[in-house]
């Protein structure tokens, strides 16, 4: 029964799943993001907007999502796991509200209850948690 237990946490020890982000002005919740796993791949979608933005699409990006709804929005793109750790990284994140791309490094946080999200421009980062719904 204990093994059961620990297989089941650890299955839950990853970012794939659905997951609450918080707003870094106002520390609510501001949208749930879904992410998936194909042939090894993190992508991650907007799923559901919790917060009002002052546009629905997002039209600072610059890239193929310019112009495109934020809700369904893939932000997350190429996340790897790292070899022989608990990290996803060498994958890009969105920030739909000013269209900024950074570089993506994830880490599961309380056996999985909770995602560390870093985004690095050069050597700058910036860092949110977000709680797992699902």
């Amino acid at each position: 029964m204990l093994a059961l237990a620990t297989s089941s946490a650890l299955a839950q020890a990853t970012p794939v799943g659905l997951w609450q982000s918080i707003d870094d002005a106002t520390n609510k919740p501001k949208a749930e993001i879904r992410i998936r796993e194909s042939a090894g791949v993190l992508t991650g979608v907007v799923e559901k907007s919790l917060a009002p933005s002052a546009s629905p699409n997002c039209d600072l990006c610059t890239d193929d999502r310019k112009g495109q709804p934020k809700l369904g929005m893939e932000i997350i793109r190429g996340a790897q796991k790292a070899e022989g750790k608990d990290v996803w990284e060498d994958g890009k994140i969105l920030d739909p509200d000013n269209g900024k791309t950074y570089t993506l490094r994830m880490t599961p946080l309380e056996g999985g209850s909770k995602l560390q999200i870093r985004g690095y421009i050069g050597p700058f980062y910036r860092t949110q948690i977000w709680v797992r719904v699902q």
